[in-house]
């Protein structure tokens, strides 16, 4: 068996990670257009019930700021498991005030 030193050198260079390439921004990027553009066709259709478009846009916005966090700010990728817990804190803080504000000002 022929032993060669090129491959002895590629196995002993320590490999970084692995990225995504270009592929999934792209994908994200697309996936955000069409939302912007599909929250324009629902508040552009007078059609819509104002209840189903504020829904319709909420939720819209909802993954739009998912894919973003874990794309473009790339919350995926190990590492980032205290923003991540920071973030589901302010966002159970957030939930709670706007819970509170709203029992006080209805009762």
């Amino acid at each position: 068996m022929e032993h060669n030193p090129s491959q002895q050198a590629a196995s002993q260079i320590k490999r970084g990670p692995v990225h995504e390439g270009p592929r999934n921004h792209l994908l994200t990027f697309a996936l955000s257009i069409v939302l912007t553009f599909l929250a324009f066709v629902a508040v552009a259709n007078p059609n819509l019930s104002d209840v189903f478009k504020n829904s319709l846009l909420v939720l819209m916005a909802i993954v739009q700021v998912l894919f973003q966090l874990f794309f473009w700010m790339h919350l995926k990728d190990r590492g980032h498991t205290f923003p991540i817990i920071f973030m589901g804190f302010g966002v159970l803080v957030m939930i709670t005030l706007v819970v509170m504000a709203v029992f006080w000002v209805w009762w």
